[in-house]
């Protein structure tokens, strides 16, 4: 089935550009927290996307003040300070070169415990982002309160500010579930301050023109949700797995220069293989004819997954399912062929459609196949 869209749709500036609203359900479904969120929670949040800052300010400061009722965490960090007396291990080199001993001062290096880590200062600098993001007065306010409080406690602000910074890592292996909601959705926070095309606006630039990051997000919003709704039903999920070519025989230097294929998501469950890889482009280009066809490199790209990854006696590797996946901006499709015993699907998701469209959409890509006559009608 194809339907290149209304032009009612393309009047109203829907084609091709993405609510900023369904920007933010995808890095929902791209985060952690929506993995550590209750499953209550998160279909509460997947109804009403435009409430996703307000639910990450929610946790965030309800984290932070839990925190610092129990004191923040501590750790040490490392220090070079000229002392009047001696810490840690001397740093000889310093103290001569600038004759601190005349001084009475020597070099030192030193391990100090405080609450100053890089995991406070980076959820300190989360809330600072997030109360510019929420539309909520008082839940901005308090998130400039809970910053407020985590600088008299000690806590810095970053040494410089980083567009889309990592989270440092969890050093303790028994930190508790609230920490690791905690660096979950300090981590969201930032990924909420997304440029717009302009200012005020409320759709981003057509896809085709759009950053790396926010197509590596539709990769990531994929995997994330597959990993939440399949995982419990049977299905193992994972993301960027790195597959190599069935050499047989090869010569010295070949290893040096052939390349690894990286798949996006794989889904396996014993019955079943998929391969999903996504892209966020248009799904058809001008062919010689100038009707819209299929982009062959992606599809040679694919093939070269199913085929390269067959293993005798394995009967999924040998009839496992690809499916490229893209967004909807052109056209709307969902064909698929079975080319020398794998099903090749070709689909695409309209990430301008409301919330529960696009989730029911994801999960009849994973679950039915437009060869069985089991798709959903869109």
């Amino acid at each position: 089935m194809m339907d290149t869209g209304s032009n009612a749709d393309r009047a109203a500036g829907y084609i091709g550009r993405i609510p900023v609203r369904n920007i933010w359900l995808l890095m929902l479904y791209a985060s952690r927290l929506y993995r550590e969120l209750s499953p209550r929670r998160r279909v509460a949040v997947e109804d009403a996307p435009d409430d996703i800052p307000n639910l990450v300010a929610e946790i965030l400061t309800h984290a932070v003040a839990r925190r610092l009722r129990r004191s923040l965490s501590h750790d040490y960090q490392r220090r070079r300070d000229d002392l009047n007396r001696v810490r840690g291990r001397i740093n000889l080199l310093r103290t001569e070169r600038r004759q601190l001993l005349q001084l009475g001062r020597v070099a030192c290096i030193y391990d100090e415990l405080t609450v100053d880590t890089p995991h406070n200062r980076f959820v300190k600098a989360a809330l600072t982002q997030l109360a510019k993001a929420v539309k909520d007065p008082d839940l901005s306010r308090r998130c400039r309160a809970w910053a407020a409080a985590m600088a008299r406690a000690g806590v810095t602000d970053p040494v410089q500010h980083l567009r889309r910074p990592e989270p440092p890592p969890l050093r303790s292996a028994h930190a508790d579930a609230a920490d690791r909601q905690l660096l979950a959705a300090a981590q969201l926070a930032f990924d909420l301050a997304i440029p717009t095309e302009d200012a005020g606006a409320s759709y981003l630039a057509m896809p085709d023109r759009e950053e790396k990051w926010v197509r590596e997000l539709f990769e990531k919003a994929v995997a994330g949700f597959y990993a939440v709704t399949l995982s419990r039903q049977g299905w193992r999920v994972s993301h960027g797995n790195w597959i190599h070519w069935p050499v047989a025989r090869e010569t010295a230097g070949i290893q040096n220069i052939l390349p690894a294929m990286q798949t996006d998501i794989m889904l396996k469950r014993p019955s079943q293989q998929i391969v999903i890889d996504t892209k966020f482009t248009s799904i058809v280009a001008p062919g010689r004819d100038s009707a819209p066809r299929l982009k062959s490199g992606h599809i040679y790209q694919l093939y070269a997954y199913l085929r390269s990854q067959e293993r005798a006696g394995d009967s999924l590797s040998g009839n496992a399912t690809g499916i490229l996946l893209y967004p909807a901006i052109d056209a709307r499709v969902d064909e698929a062929a079975v080319i020398q015993g794998h099903e090749i699907r070709f689909a695409t998701v309209d990430l301008t459609a409301d919330s529960q469209s696009i989730r029911r959409r994801l999960l009849d890509i994973a679950r039915n196949s437009p060869l069985d006559g089991a798709g959903a009608a869109w």
